[in-house]
């Protein structure tokens, strides 16, 4: 006699619906698992044995058996504890302690050695796949539920441990459909943009770059605000979209690291790692990989504080990630595919000390110094900037007045209605933002009058541009019109976004 239940594995973001079959026959007694198993799914055998014990069920080891439980598709490597409840369930099956009917139910957990279940991760990922494949139910931890309730159109049940699973599943008890969670506004916001005292020209920037989502170098002195500008950046940001929110949540609940009180996350993710962090860190890896710092800021902002002093081989390997929104980790048994569709805020001072270049302050630097300081500021990475400003020093007047609530307001509802344009303008091309725009797109989109075309040629054959930042230019230009709801870039325009590249 067979068993069968349906349950999922995950890789990446993706969840690949696993079928786990069981096989009892008589013989020497041992409980095997076979389908390309991982270590922590080779040690479910100790974990479900004293589970069903301790759930005053017969355990496998107290049975005369040769029970075999084989995880399909074989080929497919299978990680994580979440199979035991499924495992447990089909030997139950199999052994002929439950009877019950799973055939458009999908299961999963990892089991405690007292039966009980634990959170897992990736429940909202798993969800999405089990509606997909057109299953009628997931049953799932409690602790869970709320999150995989997210996803309409399939019951989720959530369950507190073994017995309680296994008594639903044989109809003894009712359990009541998780109900889908109201979309939670955040109320974090600190309004960093209304306190920042003078820096119009950099609050003119910022206010650019959230509109178009580009990318922003800020330089200056240490203390003059770069950060809270930074911060600033995702309080202006509007709040994601339906679509948007379930793309970060499903990265988050991957690492675990979803409000039990708010599983959608509605607000785009600020990111800030520190310069010491590791390139794995930064782009994502271990076994099996898992997200890195530049997916984990997916649709939001990743602030790279204090630039030239993270690793060299980190800035490097940022260049195909800024570019194609998305990174592929390769390792010796895994691909997965990441999405890193962020924009970048960098910060740094004009050398170690910070005072190079300032009229009041005396830099003490040596020149080697600066040099070898600088060289991580220039090249590849720096070319892929959309917009570069200098953050300078205010006078003790501007810094003691008083902050302007209206300001933020007013900011927000600019960057929100060129947002809306955007979206008007980008319907059904699989972008949302100018800073998206491929080489066609800015052919079509960046149109600009004969005034404009002598700016332009002499700021490229001059060698200020190269061919790469010029298409940035342009699309910095096309989210300034935006900003003055005008459907041609004018002379104006681009004048300001030149501005911003020096």
């Amino acid at each position: 006699m067979s068993s069968k239940i349906f349950s999922a594995n995950i890789s990446g973001l993706q969840a690949n619906i696993i079928e786990v079959e069981a096989e009892c026959t008589k013989g020497l007694r041992s409980f095997n698992i076979v389908g390309l198993p991982s270590k922590s799914i080779e040690e479910a055998r100790e974990r479900i044995d004293l589970a069903i014990k301790n759930s005053l069920l017969k355990k496998p080891s107290s049975e005369n058996l040769k029970t075999i439980i084989n995880l399909a598709p074989a080929d497919t490597k299978k990680d994580g504890a979440i199979l035991d409840l499924p495992i447990a369930l089909s030997y139950l099956l199999v052994s002929k302690q439950a009877r019950f009917n799973s055939d458009k139910v999908l299961i999963f957990g990892e089991l405690s050695l007292n039966g009980e279940l634990r959170k897992a991760r990736g429940a909202i990922i798993i969800a999405i796949r089990a509606k997909e494949n057109g299953f009628e139910e997931l049953i799932l931890p409690k602790e869970n539920a709320l999150e995989a309730a997210v996803i309409s159109g399939i019951k989720i049940i959530g369950v507190k441990n073994l017995n309680e699973c296994l008594a639903y599943l044989e109809k003894r008890i009712l359990i009541d459909p998780e109900k889908q969670p109201e979309r939670l506004k955040s109320n974090n916001n600190q309004n960093y943009f209304s306190w920042i005292q003078g820096q119009e020209y950099a609050k003119r920037a910022i206010e650019i770059a959230v509109s178009g989502g580009h990318n922003l170098m800020m330089e200056g002195p240490p203390g003059t605000g770069k950060t809270m500008l930074a911060k600033s950046m995702a309080e202006l940001a509007p709040e994601l979209t339906l679509e948007e929110s379930l793309e970060v949540t499903k990265i988050y609940s991957l690492v675990g690291d979803l409000k039990n009180n708010n599983p959608l996350i509605t607000t785009p993710p600020f990111r800030n790692p520190h310069h010491t962090s590791s390139e794995a860190a930064i782009l994502g890896g271990g076994v099996p990989p898992m997200p890195g710092e530049i997916t984990l800021a997916h649709r939001g902002i990743l602030f790279l504080d204090e630039f030239p002093e993270f690793h060299r081989n980190v800035l490097e390997a940022l260049r195909q990630p800024i570019e194609e929104g998305e990174i592929t980790i390769l390792r010796n048994k895994y691909k997965i595919r990441l999405p890193a569709r962020f924009s970048l805020v960098i910060a740094a001072n004009p050398c170690p000390c910070g005072f190079y270049g300032d009229s009041d302050r005396d830099c003490i630097c040596s020149s080697s110094q600066i040099q070898m300081y600088r060289r991580k500021l220039s090249g590849p990475i720096i070319d892929r900037v959309d917009m570069l400003i200098t953050v300078p020093r205010i006078k003790f007047d501007k810094l003691n007045g008083k902050s302007n609530p209206e300001s933020f307001i007013k900011a927000k509802e600019n960057i929100l209605k060129a947002r809306q344009i955007q979206t008007k303008r980008f319907v059904g091309q699989g972008i949302k933002l100018n800073a998206e725009m491929n080489i066609a797109q800015i052919k079509k989109y960046c149109s600009f009058g004969e005034d404009s075309m002598y700016l332009l040629k002499k700021a490229v054959d001059s060698g200020k541009l190269s061919p790469r930042s010029y298409h940035r230019l342009l699309k910095v230009a096309r989210t300034i019109a935006d900003l003055d709801n005008s459907e041609e870039i004018l002379f104006s325009h681009i004048s300001e976004a030149i501005a911003y590249r020096k």
